[in-house]
C-alpha cells in the first residue's frame, strides 16, 4: 500500500438494536464492506451516547440492547463513496462522517519478538 494515495475514514453511527433483514445492521455493513474488499474495518461499542433524538443510550440500564455503535472503515475515497451510495438507502443509520487519514503503518504481523518490547 502506498501512502501517496489519499485514504479516508468513514464512521457510521448507529444503535446496536438496528436490523437489516434477519441480522443486526452493523453485521450487514461489515459483510458488505468485506465483500467490497475494503482495507480495514472495526466496530466500536459505546457505553453511552445520544444523537439527533437526544435520547440517552447507556450501558447503565441493565441489559440495554440499544447501545451506540460506530463502524469505522479505512479505504480510498472512491471505495467509501461507493459504499455510501448503498448506505443512503438503509434505514436505521444515524450519522455518517468522512475524513482524511494519513496511514503511518499498515501492520506487518507479529513475530513474537520486538526490539522495543
Amino acid at each position: 500500500m502506498s501512502t501517496s494515495q489519499q485514504y479516508q475514514r468513514m464512521r457510521i453511527y448507529l444503535g446496536e438494536d438496528k436490523r437489516h433483514g434477519d441480522r443486526p445492521l452493523y453485521q450487514a455493513i461489515v459483510r458488505k464492506a468485506h465483500r467490497m474488499g475494503m482495507l480495514g474495518l472495526t466496530v466500536f461499542r459505546g457505553s453511552h451516547g445520544f444523537g439527533h433524538s437526544t435520547r440517552m443510550h447507556t450501558a447503565e440500564v441493565l441489559f440495554s440492547e440499544d447501545l451506540p455503535l460506530v463502524v469505522e472503515i479505512i479505504d480510498s475515497t472512491q471505495q467509501l463513496l461507493a459504499l455510501f451510495e448503498l448506505l443512503k438507502l438503509v434505514d436505521g443509520i444515524g450519522l455518517i462522517t468522512l475524513d482524511r487519514v494519513e496511514i503511518l503503518s499498515h501492520g506487518r504481523g507479529f513475530s513474537g519478538t520486538s526490539p522495543i518490547l
